[in-house]
């Protein structure tokens, strides 16, 4: 079969992970915002509803969105955030997002060049406002026809509400679709659940305990030659 379309993780695949803002970092951004106050305990109490969510959502693969956590956080220790949300974009405006690999970056443009819709699909607390504006930075922001973000889609991979979006936003069948990531369980067995294909990005090379017929490349910049000439499963 052919592959028309291109679903694409992020960290890991594309870029190397961005930092994750601990309760410190975002009481001191929500300081230099207007109408905030911010007693001395919110990044203690912060960190510790961070990790409830953290918790809750890895069970059930949704997603709350983080302006929640701090409209949380707040509510615990009588904080004022006056918007949870603008909070948010400049919060994650402030901590650098993760680092789109060069090479990565070169053969993604050469596979939407080619004819491939591409759908950016990745687990996120960012904003789609700031994970477009790092895309733009490294210049592959036109490559991608669509962006799943779990910050959006409210749900996370392996969440078969997430492989829907993706499906949706490549405009094709899912078994026209290629999913590339480095984790096995969300990039390669949830999209191949969910009737996707599927290639693992894996630097270390065949994981343990993998399935014989799951697809490895060692990094997303080998894809274009492995689509010349590999059978995708």
């Amino acid at each position: 079969m052919t592959v028309r379309a291109l679903a694409c993780d992020f960290g890991g695949t594309l870029a190397r992970p961005g930092l994750d803002p601990d309760g410190e970092t975002v009481a001191a951004v929500l300081r230099d915002l207007n109408g905030t106050w911010v007693p001395r305990g919110f990044a203690a109490v912060f960190d510790a509803v961070h990790r409830r969510v953290w918790e809750a959502d890895r069970a059930t693969a949704r997603q709350t969105p983080f302006a929640e956590e701090i409209r949380r956080a707040a509510a615990a220790c009588g904080a004022v955030v006056a918007d949870p949300v603008a909070a948010t974009e400049a919060l994650f405006s402030a901590v650098p997002d993760a680092e789109v690999d060069r090479d990565a970056a070169r053969a993604l443009r050469y596979l939407h060049d080619g004819g491939l819709v591409c759908v950016l699909a990745c687990d996120t607390q960012r904003p789609r406002a700031v994970r477009l504006r790092t895309l733009e930075a490294a210049g592959i922001g036109s490559c991608f026809d669509a962006v799943v973000l779990s910050s959006t889609v409210g749900v996370r991979k392996p969440h078969p509400q997430f492989y829907d979006a993706v499906v949706a936003g490549a405009g094709f069948p899912a078994a026209d679709i290629l999913f590339v990531g480095d984790t096995l369980a969300k990039d390669v067995l949830g999209p191949l659940a969910h009737g996707l294909r599927a290639v693992l990005v894996a630097p270390d090379g065949y994981p343990s305990g993998a399935d014989e017929g799951i697809v490895v490349i060692r990094r997303f910049a080998d894809l274009p030659a492995y689509l010349a000439v590999g059978d995708v499963g």
